[in-house]
């Protein structure tokens, strides 16, 4: 089927024609809403509000030459999905103000020796939840510019706050992710151990 028959079809609010797209990127999807999620709960929210938001958006498109599908509902996915979590201003503005307390306890070396991660064989389950301990605005950037490839710029512009800003959670966020990842991984040890 051609995008302008699925758009054509979308338009007219076409059941099966929905199923289609659903069917075609639920799997894709639904690991980007996982991802940018605290939880399971969150990211089916996210994932029905994202791919609805997707779905009518396409329902607007009036050019189709050289319309990229696949391309167009993953940026769009990721858009909206920063769009979703950022709406939740209690839990984001919450978190993005909380600050370091007793630093002198932390070592913010990213680069130290560490015995416990290594990291060419963390579980995907357990990066996932690392990666979901995060505070939003953390959890944000490190999708953005780690996982999705966005520049820091790009990033910047797609969650309305500077470069600035952008590298410092950036830089939160890959320290927080290696001591979630620390506890995940001593957590899935002990309770190997029972």
């Amino acid at each position: 089927m051609s995008i302008s028959e699925i758009i054509s079809g979308l338009i007219k609010n076409n059941a099966l024609i929905k199923k289609q797209v659903f069917d075609t990127y639920f799997g894709k999807l639904s690991a980007i809403a996982l991802r940018y999620s605290k939880n399971q709960i969150q990211s089916a929210e996210l994932f029905n509000y994202a791919f609805n938001a997707c779905i009518h958006k396409l329902q607007r498109q009036k050019a189709v030459a050289d319309f990229n599908m696949d391309t167009f509902m993953e940026k769009e996915f990721v858009q909206q999905s920063v769009d979703f979590i950022k709406n939740i201003r209690s839990e984001y503005y919450v978190a993005s103000t909380v600050y370091a307390t007793n630093k002198d306890n932390k070592n913010y070396d990213l680069f130290e020796y560490n015995e416990l991660i290594d990291f060419d064989t963390v579980e995907n389950d357990i990066l996932v939840k690392a990666l979901q301990q995060l505070v939003p605005s953390q959890r944000l950037v490190f999708n953005l510019h780690v996982i999705e490839n966005y520049s820091l710029e790009e990033s910047a512009r797609v969650l309305e706050a500077s470069e600035h800003t952008v590298k410092s959670n950036l830089e939160k966020a890959r320290y927080n992710l290696q001591k979630n990842i620390e506890k995940c991984l001593k957590e899935s040890q002990y309770e190997q151990s029972l």
